[in-house]
């Protein structure tokens, strides 16, 4: 049985993967403090501001998997909060570099995260993993965040990096979010609407993962999306549709979202048409490509 490392796997995406992995590899994950450990998964820690982890994550990995970074919308941009979310995806790859190092390991595949926020604001451009970044602080902190990553790819065999949009579950991240009125009869997109999201349903986005690591043809970037970008307003549409027909749908205004989240509200407000053409000319199999059928599939399902 292969063993997959995956460093920040205690969050949303990482947490469905050991329950999607663990019956088929030997999962160990790193995190800020201890676990406990379960059949097939192994916990250990490391300090990513001090660059240090327990030796023994190491051992016996045939693949590693990068999710770690603080979180992009848990907090008010200020500079300090800033250089977090910066340091915290770049020193974790720093770290792993000195310990696989350190070690002598050579690694079979390596996948870090990234964010289509890379792009920047693009309002009705079609992006590819050909465009160049955007501008902002999104852009700069996911330029930093691959930059990063590419120190790994002389000490494994295989190097790719995922640029996810929205990743649809009801544990965490945007969604439940999206839905926090809709007890109330309404629900709500931002601003006019117009501005493009890129999504996924976080099953696809866990295959995905797997199939970059076990796939000798994966390398390189690819965009973690599901093939047809949408508008917020489109998307809230196809929500409602599935979820709650008879819900208002009304718009949150630009300004109010600023005066509350300051540049955060970028977070909400950039438009990102991404396409996943890499994907898409690998022959991946989307398990779900219409929104609306993605978010009734997640709550349903609850995960």
């Amino acid at each position: 049985m292969e063993t997959i490392l995956i460093c920040g796997g205690t969050g949303l995406v990482g947490s469905q993967m050991i329950t999607t992995y663990s019956s088929k590899y030997k999962v160990k994950v790193l995190s800020r403090s201890k676990r406990q450990d379960s059949k097939n998964v192994t916990y250990f820690t490391w300090d990513i501001n001090n660059e240090t982890m327990e030796d023994e994550a190491l051992v016996d990995v045939d693949y590693i998997i990068n999710l770690t970074g603080a979180g992009i919308a848990d907090g008010r941009w200020t500079e300090s909060r800033k250089k977090i979310l910066v340091d915290s995806r770049v020193q974790s790859n720093k770290t792993l570099v000195k310990y696989i190092v350190k070690l002598d390991k050579k690694i079979k595949a390596f996948t870090c995260a990234s964010a289509v926020g890379y792009y920047g604001d693009r309002g009705e451009e079609v992006l590819t993993e050909v465009s160049p970044p955007g501008v902002g602080f999104m852009a700069d902190c996911c330029v930093a965040w691959e930059e990063s990553a590419y120190l790994l790819a002389s000490l494994v065999e295989r190097l790719s990096i995922l640029r996810i949009g929205i990743v649809l579950s009801t544990k965490d991240g945007a969604l439940p979010k999206m839905l926090m009125t809709k007890n109330f009869g309404m629900l709500s997109y931002f601003g006019d609407g117009s501005q493009y999201y890129a999504w996924i349903h976080i099953s696809d986005l866990v295959k995905i993962f797997e199939s970059t690591l076990v796939n000798s043809t994966y390398k390189g970037v690819y965009n973690a999306v599901a093939p047809a970008p949408i508008t917020n307003k489109q998307m809230m549409e196809g929500i409602k549709d599935k979820m709650d027909s008879s819900a208002l749908l009304l718009p949150a205004p630009s300004f109010a979202l600023r005066l509350v989240m300051g540049e955060m509200a970028d977070v909400v407000l950039n438009s990102t048409r991404v396409v996943p053409s890499r994907l898409l000319e690998q022959g991946y199999k989307y398990l779900f490509t219409n929104v609306g059928e993605a978010v009734q599939d997640v709550v349903e399902k609850k995960i």
